[in-house]
């Protein structure tokens, strides 16, 4: 078995000792067993972390520079994708094939997205006698969630770099090991030293550090709305700026007159991707009143083909929660939702593999919208399925959270699905199908978050903007 064992962080273009002796040790979900460990690091480890990137951080640097540190970047982390893919796989349980493509192939495309943003962008326009300029923000801090571990690193270092920030980085205890790997990458790049440095160790103490630091000028967080909000509180005594992409209820609104079994199959496997460990993942399917025997048999089979399995099984769809936390967690929502009243359709808290954190692939039919399952965000395979009476019951439904981070629509027609789309409150959409498109912004509305991530629009997020009123 390979030993994925850290003990080191890495600060000012270094690899050093922490300032503690402690470890967190990292368990494969699938097995249950430790498979590594980081480093348990310190508030001092961060102000080292945050003197380096303030030392670093050039509020001139060219965008020549950038665009050449960018494009070293991702040829580095390029080279080491299909390590890091099993890396991802070990620690969080991802199925092998989501890993090799999703989880990194997915990151690639992001971050060549930022190079295409930074090559066109103009830093600088004139509004009348002002010469308006885009000037990097400073010191990021970056604190990162475990269910795509390297996509949401690369949505928030790349266009940092990009924008010519310096960056301390916080990847979360479950899923940190793939983080080091990047980080081994960007040193392959050659980056100078402090543009980019690592500290692991608990949130409540790295990740309020950061969140409080008086030299963080920016705090990009992904997690749930719960910290988010924590991390929001702490930026605010100081009066830095925060983006926030937090937890998610997105709504699959399958209309009257939309091609149903395709909705259906599309939806189903959105929810489940990842194991439903997706902030964006759709977890209320919505389907018309007079269709809804149809539908409910429809994803009955869709549901079947996701059985769960080794991960390293290259034709394994279905893969472990990532610890067994959110295994407990997962399992009390699916109690606590048979409790409430609704339905079970397929699935279960039943355990399903001896040994591993699995859960079955779960659908509830008549689910309340506005029940705990109809309402919080489970972050495991488990589908609500809710039935509407028609299209404003529907949108009635899909507003109805304190989330508005994704969703979908299915219409007979595309300019049906834009006009209910219109109406929905939340950061993203599919309209029939719309593809994944890395270059679009992505975020939240209500309690989803603050900000957008990914291309061009999420670049300009790591910039501040001046403006120099100039003579007559």
């Amino acid at each position: 078995m390979h030993d994925y064992t850290r003990t080191t962080l890495f600060i000012d273009g270094q690899w050093v000792e922490p300032d503690g002796s402690g470890a967190i040790e990292v368990i494969n979900p699938a097995t249950e067993e430790v498979i590594g460990s980081v480093p348990d690091g310190s508030v001092a480890d961060v102000d080292a972390a945050v003197a380096a990137a303030r030392r670093a951080f050039d509020p001139l640097v060219s965008v020549a520079d950038r665009q050449a540190r960018l494009d070293a970047v991702i040829t580095a982390m390029e080279k080491r994708l299909p390590d890091i893919a099993e890396t991802i796989s070990a620690e969080m349980g991802a199925p092998i094939r989501i890993a090799q493509t999703v989880q990194t192939q997915v990151p690639l495309a992001v971050a060549r997205g930022f190079a295409d943003a930074l090559a066109t962008f103009e830093f600088e326009e004139r509004i009348g006698n002002s010469l308006v300029v885009r000037e990097p923000y400073g010191v990021v801090a970056a604190i990162t969630p475990w269910n795509y571990p390297l996509y949401q690193v690369v949505a928030k270092v790349l266009p940092a770099i990009a924008a010519g920030c310096t960056v301390v980085l916080k990847p979360s205890n479950e899923a940190p090991l793939s983080v080091f790997e990047f980080v081994e990458a960007l040193e392959d790049a050659g980056l100078p030293p402090g543009v980019v440095n690592l500290v692991s160790g608990p949130g409540r103490v790295i990740g309020e550090r950061l969140s409080e630091h008086p030299d963080v000028d920016f705090v990009s967080f992904t997690g749930s709305t719960t910290v988010g909000s924590r991390v929001g509180e702490l930026a605010g005594q100081t009066v830095k700026k925060v983006a926030l992409e937090l937890g998610g209820k997105s709504a699959n609104v399958i209309l009257d007159g939309a091609d149903l079994a395709t909705a259906i199959k599309v939806g189903v496997g959105n929810a489940f991707l990842n194991s439903g460990q997706t902030c964006m993942a759709w977890t209320r399917m919505l389907v018309p009143q007079a269709r809804y025997g149809e539908a409910l048999a429809l994803i009955e089979a869709a549901t079947s083909k996701y059985s769960v399995g080794d991960p390293q099984d290259p034709s394994t769809r279905l893969g472990p929660s990532a610890s067994a936390g959110q295994y407990q967690t997962v399992l009390g929502f699916i109690e606590r939702a048979q409790r409430d009243g609704a339905r079970l359709l397929v699935g279960g808290a039943e355990k399903v593999r001896d040994v591993g954190y699995y859960v079955a692939p779960t659908v509830f039919a008549d689910v309340d919208p506005d029940s705990e399952l109809g309402q919080e965000e489970v972050f495991g395979p488990v589908l609500a399925v809710i039935p509407f009476s028609d299209e404003e019951d529907a949108l009635r439904i899909a507003n109805g959270t304190p989330y508005g981070l994704s969703g979908a629509v299915w219409a007979a027609d595309d300019a049906t699905a834009i006009a209910f789309a219109r109406q929905v409150q939340t950061g993203q959409l599919d309209i029939n199908g719309g593809k994944y498109n890395p270059a679009a912004p992505f975020g939240g509305y209500k309690k989803s978050g603050i900000g957008r991530e990914l291309g061009r629009i999420g670049f300009e997020e790591y910039l501040q903007i001046k403006s120099l009123q100039l003579p007559a």
